[in-house]
């Protein structure tokens, strides 16, 4: 269990994860226990296990969060409930983010990477950086519809002051990052309810999430407060790009890793291109459906950068479990990191290798968004935000990975050192 109250924690997250849970494993088994962030944990690391915290047995584990991050997101947020109001919450956000409703979002995206490849030409860039800038006004689209650049750019710069504080330590003293994030926390929450009323004098909720969750009414005709509804708002946003820059950023990483690989999605999307310049129209939906190549290569991003490494939850009673006995109380982690790269469901775990997604993975052994009740809703978005920025990208440059680092760093998700600093140059492309 480690040192008192420090328990394991530092040994954790100053090594690659897959170092401390395999070591564990070697010791203990696929189910150990340990002690991190003050707290004592379960870890499991077998797709049945899993199966059974998140799935079959998930009304015995509440999802848990610190203090501190509840008060920074926000207490009404989907995250952190379960039961009937998360349900509702998780249908409404899952009703904007279905293929019926992200159809529309395609236009909107592909204008959003047309307009920012440009910028990149013959430049070094921060991949990490630039992709946080396309997933947050890809999130912004999809939570608002349109809305005024002075208001989208003042939202922006509040999130950056929050996301500082949100992985620093919780001390709420002036000049800490965790005392400005809480104080952009608070403007943020008044410009969500400002934004709430507008709409609400107008009688119109407008576009996105928003204008869904302020239009929801339940069978009494009750209606979601303006707390419920900007908690909400800012969890979605907060959730939506951080996980998404990072896998856009292991995506081009493994890309310029393997020429191989490279080439044959250029080649399924030069293929695509054809067609929409033979139409003499835009990207739709519909292609991105046919893109089988590409969305293996995302596909093994997934699995191999798990840029989820695990997720918590905490016991509501006292569990038993295959002959052990989880205290209630005790926090459980699920550890997708270790399932990702078992060999005995990925066999060359360690290789980067889309065809293996050729076939279905077994069932339980691949949860790059979570599973049960509280997984992501919004990875339908992610994917398709990946799609259309890698055809473009493919088509029209080439980027070549600057210096000669090549690590990993974590804070608090795995991404390549640096954030993978590239740089970016147009491609001579053959006639079509």
């Amino acid at each position: 269990m480690g040192w008192p109250y420090i328990g394991e924690t530092l040994k954790l997250y100053t090594q690659n994860p897959n170092t401390f849970f395999s070591n564990k494993q070697k010791r203990y088994g696929d189910i150990f226990k340990t002690h991190i962030l003050g707290c004592p944990c379960i870890m499991i690391s077998s797709p049945a296990a899993a199966k059974f915290v998140l799935v079959s047995g998930a009304h015995l584990f509440k999802p848990t969060y610190p203090p501190s991050k509840e008060k920074m997101i926000g207490p009404e947020a989907l995250f952190f409930h379960q039961g009937d109001y998360h349900s509702m919450l998780k249908k409404l956000v899952q009703a904007s983010f279905l293929p019926s409703a992200l159809r529309g979002s395609v236009f909107e995206i592909e204008h959003l990477v047309l307009k920012i490849l440009p910028s990149w030409e013959n430049k070094t860039i921060n991949t990490l950086q630039e992709m946080k800038r396309f997933a947050f006004d890809v999130a912004i689209i999809a939570v608002f519809g349109p809305i005024e650049d002075l208001e989208k750019e003042c939202i922006k710069n509040l999130y950056n002051c929050l996301e500082k504080g949100y992985n620093s330590m919780p001390l709420n003293v002036p000049g800490t990052p965790f005392r400005r994030a809480m104080k952009a926390r608070k403007l943020l929450h008044e410009i969500m309810r400002r934004m709430i009323k507008k709409r609400r004098d107008n009688k119109n909720g407008g576009e996105g999430l928003l204008g869904v969750l302020m239009g929801f009414k339940d069978e009494k005709l009750s209606h979601l407060t303006d707390s419920q509804v900007a908690d909400n708002i800012i969890g979605v946003i907060f959730a939506a790009h951080d996980t998404t820059a990072s896998v856009l950023t292991w995506t081009l990483k493994y890309l310029f890793d393997n020429e191989r690989l490279l080439e044959s999605v250029t080649r399924e999307q030069e293929e695509i291109q054809r067609r929409i310049m033979k139409e003499k129209r835009g990207l739709t939906w519909e292609d991105t459906r046919v893109m089988t190549f590409t969305s293996r290569v995302i596909q093994e991003t997934l699995r191999s950068a798990s840029i989820l490494s695990f997720t918590f939850r905490e016991a509501v009673e006292d569990v038993e479990f295959q002959g052990y006995f989880i205290p209630k109380g005790w926090k459980v982690l699920p550890l997708f990191r270790s399932i990702h790269h078992c060999a005995d469901f990925f066999p060359q775990p360690d290789r980067f290798d889309p065809s293996r997604f050729e076939v279905p993975p077994r069932p339980n052994t691949y949860m790059p968004f979570g599973s049960g009740v509280h997984s992501c809703p919004g990875s339908e978005l992610a994917k398709l935000e990946v799609l259309v920025l890698i055809h473009h990208l493919t088509t029209k440059y080439r980027w070549e990975v600057m210096g000669d680092e090549d690590g990993i760093q974590y804070g608090p998700f795995p991404v390549p050192k640096q954030g993978l600093p590239i740089r970016v140059s147009s491609r001579k492309i053959k006639s079509m």
